[in-house]
């Protein structure tokens, strides 16, 4: 009886090993490419994904911008109240300094809406634009050489 003797190209393929295209049958070539695919695809989608959360963060910036600048602005009113209970009360100077604290809580709720407008424009509308033009490119880099 002789004992069986191992197989030291098991698990290893021509692609593997490192066959030159020219030389490739068919069906390495179609395994190949069918590497490459499932590779581009899955690269693809980790690029949608980090335009996606990279865009949602921007999209989340600019709302919390646009909270603060109601917050501001309700403070604001609320000056712009105390403003006119002094004026009324105490026809005082410390009314004109109550209406120079108004304009500036506004003024402050004025740029952060700008702010907060701004950041949402650049994270809208919320899909991965930048990876589907990526794949587009793929496609007809695809189509272009299987015409060839």
């Amino acid at each position: 009886m002789s004992t069986p003797r191992p197989d030291t190209t098991a698990g290893a393929t021509r692609a593997a090993v490192g066959a030159e295209p020219e030389n490739a049958s068919t069906g390495e070539l179609i395994s190949r490419l069918t590497e490459q695919l499932s590779t581009l695809v899955r690269d693809e989608a980790r690029l949608a994904q980090a335009e996606m959360t990279q865009k949602a963060k921007k999209l989340g910036l600019g709302a919390g911008l646009f909270g603060a600048a109601g917050l501001v602005a309700f403070f604001g009113l609320a000056a712009l109240i105390t403003t006119a209970i002094l004026a009324l009360a105490l026809v005082l100077p410390a009314w004109l300094s109550a209406l120079i604290v108004t304009v500036v809580l506004f003024a402050i709720a004025g740029v952060l809406a700008l702010v907060g407008k701004k950041d949402v424009q650049q994270g809208a509308p919320p899909v991965p634009t930048e990876a589907m033009a990526g794949v587009k490119t793929d496609i007809a880099t695809v189509k272009e050489s299987a015409r060839r």
